[in-house]
C-alpha cells in the first residue's frame, strides 16, 4: 500500500463488503487522528446497512467506512483541542451531533435533529479502517484497566443497554428477564448481574448464543422460545414473574412476552429496533400497575460513568467477542455476524488480532 494510504471497507448493501484504498486523513481544529484498534460490528450494521440500505435521507447510510463501534488511540492532534492529546486512549460516541441543540447539551446526540448530525460508519468515515478522523467532543477516555476490544463493546451496546438498565433500575431485590440473548441481550445479562441481580433469565433460540451464556455463567435460567415462556418464567419466580425485563429481540411475541412475564409494579424495557408489538393493554400491563420504557442508545456522560465502573466491578466486556477478523477479512467477519451463529463479532487491529 502506499505511504499516507489506508485500507478502509465499505457496505454495498448487497451482503457484500468492499475494500478501497483511502487517503490517510488529517485532523482540523478540534479534532484528531485514531489509530484504530478494535472495531465491533452492530446489528442495525446487518439490518440497515449490509443486507440492504434501509436507511433514508440525512439518517441513511451515505456509503462512507463502515463501522460505528470504533475504539482506538489518538496519534495526531489538530489544533485547538482541551482535554485530550496524543497517546491517549479512546472510545469513539458515534453519533457526532451539532454539539448546540438542546439534545446534544444533555448529551444525548443520538437524538440530534440538526443537520449536521452524523454517525460515524454511516454518515461519515467510521472505524472498519486503520485510521479514523475524529471530533474530540465525540471522544471518551478508555481507562488502563479495559482493552481497546472492551471499549468498542462500550460504544454502542453496553452504553445502549446501559441506558435502559439505568432507566429502570437493577439491584439484588430484582429478578431480571433478557429476551434476546445477541451481543446486546448478552452484555444486559453481564451488567445486571454485576449490578447485583438475584436471578437471571434469558430467552433466545440460537445454540451459539444460548451456550455462551451459559459458559459465562450470565443466566441462571435460558428458554427457547414459545407459547409457555411466560409460564416458564413465572414458575421459576414463585408464581410472580420478573421485577425487570428488557427485550432486545425486537420481536412481536418477544415483547410481549418480556410485558406479560413481569410482575405487578414491574418495569419492562424496549431497547431492540424495529418490529412491532401486540399485547392487550389491560390484562397485561394496566391492571398490573407495569411500566413500559422506550431506550435508544445512550448519553455521552453516562458512557463516561458505564467505563468507570466497569473497571469497578472487573467485568470485562470482550468476553462476549467469540470472533477476531482482520480488516482484510471483513467480509467473511459480517458474514458471520449476519448468520447469527456467534457472539459479538469484531474487526481488530495491532495487539487486539489475537
Amino acid at each position: 500500500m502506499e505511504k499516507n494510504k489506508m485500507l478502509g471497507a465499505t457496505l454495498p448493501g448487497n451482503s457484500m463488503v468492499s475494500l478501497q484504498e483511502y487517503a490517510i486523513p488529517t485532523p482540523g481544529y478540534g479534532q484528531v487522528l485514531v489509530k484504530t484498534k478494535c472495531t465491533t460490528i452492530c446489528g442495525s450494521d446487518i439490518r440497515c446497512i449490509y443486507r440492504e440500505h434501509l436507511g433514508k435521507g440525512p439518517e441513511g447510510y451515505q456509503d462512507v467506512i463502515a463501522g460505528h463501534e470504533p475504539c482506538g488511540q489518538i496519534i495526531a492532534e489538530g489544533p485547538g483541542l482541551k482535554r485530550f492529546k496524543k497517546g491517549d486512549r479512546v472510545i469513539v460516541y458515534h453519533i457526532s451531533g451539532c454539539g448546540v441543540c438542546h439534545e446534544c447539551r444533555q448529551g444525548f446526540m443520538i437524538s440530534c435533529t440538526s443537520p449536521k448530525r452524523a454517525a460515524y460508519g454511516w454518515q461519515r468515515d467510521g472505524g472498519m479502517a486503520d485510521y479514523m478522523l475524529c471530533d474530540e467532543k465525540d471522544l471518551v477516555e478508555l481507562p488502563d484497566e479495559l482493552t481497546y476490544a472492551d471499549g468498542a463493546q462500550v460504544a454502542c451496546g453496553f452504553g445502549t443497554v446501559y441506558e435502559a438498565i439505568e432507566k429502570v433500575g437493577v439491584s439484588g431485590n430484582d429478578a431480571v428477564l433478557v429476551v434476546g440473548l445477541g451481543p446486546v441481550g448478552l452484555a444486559c445479562l453481564m451488567l445486571c448481574k454485576a449490578m447485583g441481580a438475584s436471578m437471571l433469565i434469558g430467552i433466545e433460540s440460537q445454540p451459539t448464543r444460548i451456550e455462551l451464556a451459559k459458559k459465562l455463567g450470565l443466566a441462571d435460567y435460558v428458554f427457547t422460545p414459545g407459547e409457555d415462556n411466560v409460564r416458564q418464567v413465572k414458575e421459576v419466580t414463585g408464581g410472580h414473574g420478573v421485577e425487570k425485563a428488557f427485550d432486545c429481540s425486537a420481536n412481536d411475541n418477544g415483547r410481549a412476552t418480556a410485558v406479560r412475564a413481569t410482575r405487578k409494579w414491574g418495569k419492562i424495557a424496549f431497547v431492540g429496533e424495529g418490529g412491532t408489538v401486540h399485547f392487550n393493554p389491560s390484562p397485561d400491563m394496566l391492571h398490573d400497575q407495569k411500566t413500559i420504557y422506550g431506550s435508544w442508545v445512550t448519553s455521552i456522560w453516562k458512557m463516561e460513568d458505564l467505563v468507570e465502573r466497569l473497571v469497578r466491578w472487573n467485568i470485562h466486556p470482550e468476553d462476549l467477542i467469540t470472533h477476531r477478523f482482520p480488516l482484510t477479512k471483513a467480509d467473511e467477519a459480517y458474514s458471520l455476524m449476519a448468520s447469527g451463529a456467534c457472539g459479538k463479532v469484531a474487526v481488530c487491529f495491532d495487539e487486539e488480532l489475537k
